[in-house]
């Protein structure tokens, strides 16, 4: 589903560049559940970021299903995002101005659903994550646990093809915690292919392999 090789990402500065990540070669099949782990700066969330297709400042070559990514100009990758990627930010990446439920909406709208099948598609994710009396409140009128829940709802509601995220339990507690990598482990069952970044050892059991880096360096997997 996924092939990198050779990607690398710099910043220029004024001693020359600095590298976030070297030389990452990597093949993620299609269904594959795959854990990033290692120490802060070691580049996990820049890779997820480039595997989400947000990061477009990089070198090296990356193949996503039939598409040739290094190829295409922002705005395809943009349109491939919308259509195969869920995404669960560490920062939760709500958009604070739309309540719970038109934040649920968002991904459905990029995929032609009618709107009559969308309502229904929302009010089963509210009802799945306990939050059916959030729905018409603002990201900011939420607790970080509840925001956490809201943002992996928005990344599933669409059932992408492509599931990717950043420490997707930091803000729950450890019942809420289970509850989420459960969630995943059934959709990776389905049929989803997940690549999550975390610190836990305990959320990296759910997966089926693990991909080290350290010092922007792919280490070894395992």
């Amino acid at each position: 589903m996924i092939k990198l090789r050779n990607i690398e990402k710099s910043y220029k500065t004024k001693a020359g560049f600095t590298y976030v990540l070297r030389q990452i070669n990597l093949d993620i099949a299609e269904g594959e559940f795959i854990t990033i782990m290692g120490p802060s700066g070691a580049g996990k969330s820049t890779l997820l970021s480039i595997l989400g297709l947000y990061d477009h400042s990089w070198e090296g070559e990356f193949y996503f299903t039939e598409y040739g990514v290094h190829r295409l100009s922002p705005k395809d990758r943009a349109t491939l995002n919308k259509r195969f990627v869920g995404f669960v930010f560490q920062q939760f990446h709500l958009l604070e101005d739309l309540t719970v439920a038109e934040n649920l909406d968002i991904p459905l709208s990029y995929r032609d659903i009618p709107k009559s099948e969308r309502q229904a598609i929302v009010a089963d994710a509210l009802d799945r994550f306990h939050i059916v009396g959030k729905k018409d409140l603002f990201p900011n009128q939420l607790s970080g646990g509840q925001q956490q829940l809201v943002a992996v709802a928005r990344a599933i509601i669409a059932k992408p093809k492509l599931l990717l995220a950043d420490e997707p339990t930091g803000n729950l507690h450890s019942d809420q915690g289970r509850e989420i990598m459960e969630l995943f482990k059934k959709l990776n069952g389905e049929g989803t292919t997940i690549v999550q970044v975390t610190h836990s050892e305990a959320n990296a059991a759910y997966g089926n392999r693990v991909v080290r880096l350290k010092d922007g360096w792919m280490e070894k997997s395992g």
